[in-house]
């Protein structure tokens, strides 16, 4: 059985007790979330598409942690102009654990 929901304008193919990486999501560590965002359910290859969302179905969550992914660099240069900039970007994300999934 797996699910595919969206978070952060993202998608997301998960099944129970998974681990993944989502966009940061304002809340303590250790908390338990839902998420009703559900655009695909497979179970046994029978599947069920929403319009854009399934009613239903449901996500059961717990955060574990918030963390920085690794930094990504922005170089700006014109030739000839003695032109450069260098910048550097860290995006927050949250890791989350698959509890459950709600029928």
């Amino acid at each position: 059985m797996y699910v595919l929901f969206s978070s952060g304008s993202k998608q997301y193919l998960v099944s129970k007790g998974d681990v993944i990486a989502i966009e940061k999501i304002d809340k303590l560590i250790g908390t338990t979330i839902k998420i009703s965002h559900i655009l695909m359910y497979c179970k046994n290859n029978i599947c069920k598409f929403g319009n854009p969302y399934i009613k239903n179905i449901s996500i059961i969550a717990k955060i574990i942690n918030h963390s920085r992914n690794k930094k990504i660099k922005i170089v700006k240069f014109i030739r000839r102009k003695h032109y450069r900039r260098n910048y550097g970007h860290r995006q927050w994300f949250t890791q989350i654990k698959i509890i459950d999934i709600l029928l």
